[in-house]
């Protein structure tokens, strides 16, 4: 009898979306096949699979020990999300090569279905990084009597949703800084900042909305900018490392002495990135938006307004929230005072003359109800209130009021 070959060993999943990418969160049923084609027959001792997810960090740092002596420090740490085992054919023993237990695999395509829940504590999101990264997937493992086992695996994408729409998320984030140039003896005027953002929480795609003026009474050219940055941390044997990376930018107007540039709503997408991560105790990404004034041969006058990308957008009763706080997100920077109230309608506006007058009648059905109090409700029943005046009616009694309450000081 001759043996047939494995064509292919792959696996496949069941994708929960549209766009046939394996995506998952917390919680979620992981199914899938593993798939085998083979040319003849195959004696199979066992095809398991073996789930993982964890997050991992190495670095590795230089150390001085002394003179011409040096080695290399190394830091790792991992967490465990997931690891789930399951035999599909066969049994758990593979180190012997006995002919007993063996399934038979005819020539053709065949599909071995497995499924797994995934844990309904929070997972991180799948990350790659510089020094660190969040894995999950799926290893399938083929045993054959006499053969090194074949091994497939597979990675699927876990994201651990954030709701942007939120009190926190959708709250504005503000600021304001300024700085004053010296060169030597000479000190020449400041240059102040002021910017604000409709909330803090965005998704991948949107555009954030950045209110700003920017005011320069310096004796130099400066130029404002805005950009979004990156920053991953990895935590590592009670150590850290920290990464940043720009993510996007724009850059506004030459600002020279003297003048004023207001950012009515400049617009600066967000690229698809990662998500924030900030649950995972050995990884965090977050985000924040610098608007800052790039002054030559000076220290920046930047502001940082902190970022969360989450995976769910807006909802629309948000953007409606969103678009009235960008009509007067620059009154912020005014901090003027309001305006002179409006009195309010008159008495004649609200209620009509016919209903004071069909309220005098007292119905006949409560006429038993006759008596002081009932009196006195139905006789100022619609009856108008006092008018309406900036100006105080009883000016003496309040004066005299305080007049007593200031003889009654005891220091005086």
């Amino acid at each position: 009898m001759v043996l047939g070959k494995v064509k292919s060993f792959t696996v496949s999943y069941d994708c929960l979306n549209d766009s046939n990418v394996p995506v998952f969160s917390s919680g979620d049923c992981v199914s899938g096949r593993v798939i085998i084609e083979v040319t003849g027959e195959i004696r199979v001792k066992s095809l398991k699979i073996h789930a993982k997810g964890f997050a991992k960090v190495r670095w590795t740092e230089s150390r001085n020990a002394g003179s011409n002596t040096a080695y290399t420090q190394n830091y790792t740490e991992e967490v465990e999300y997931l690891n789930h085992k399951d035999i599909l054919i066969g049994h758990e023993r593979d180190d012997d090569n006995s002919e007993e237990g063996l399934t038979t695999i005819h020539s053709g395509r065949h599909e071995y279905a497995f499924s797994l829940e995934l844990p309904q504590t929070p997972l991180a999101t799948s990350f790659e990084g510089k020094h660190g990264s969040v894995r999950y997937w799926v290893k399938a493992e083929l045993h054959r009597p006499w053969l090194l086992p074949m091994k497939t695996k597979k990675e699927f994408t876990v994201f651990e949703h954030i709701d942007i729409n939120t009190p926190l998320l959708l709250s504005p984030q503000a600021g304001t800084k300024d700085k004053t140039l010296c060169c030597w003896f000479c000190t020449s005027g400041p240059i102040s900042l002021s910017a604000k953002i409709e909330r803090k929480g965005y998704t991948p795609g949107e555009s954030i909305q950045i209110f700003a003026e920017i005011e320069n009474c310096s004796s130099r050219m400066v130029v404002p900018k805005a950009a979004i940055y990156q920053t991953q941390t990895f935590y590592a044997k009670g150590k850290m490392k920290e990464v940043k990376q720009l993510v996007a930018n724009l850059r506004g107007e030459s600002l020279s002495s003297g003048k004023t540039e207001t950012w009515s709503g400049k617009m600066l997408k967000i690229p698809p990135v990662s998500p924030s991560i900030l649950d995972c105790s050995i990884i965090r990404v977050e985000y924040s938006l610098m608007v800052y004034v790039d002054i030559p041969g000076a220290i920046n006058l930047s502001l940082n307004l902190p970022l969360v990308i989450g995976t769910i957008p807006l909802h629309p009763f948000g953007s409606r929230t969103s678009s009235v706080s960008s009509q007067c997100s620059m009154s912020w920077l005014g901090m003027g005072l309001p305006e002179r109230p409006e009195a309010p309608p008159s008495y004649a506006e609200i209620v009509t003359e016919e209903q004071r007058q069909s309220s005098l009648d007292v119905p006949a059905a409560r006429e038993e109800l006759d008596g002081p109090l009932f009196a006195y409700i139905h006789e100022f029943r619609f009856q108008p209130p006092p008018l309406y005046s900036e100006i105080d009616p009883n000016p003496d009694h309040a004066s005299c009021t305080e007049d007593r309450r200031l003889d009654a000081c005891p220091s005086r």
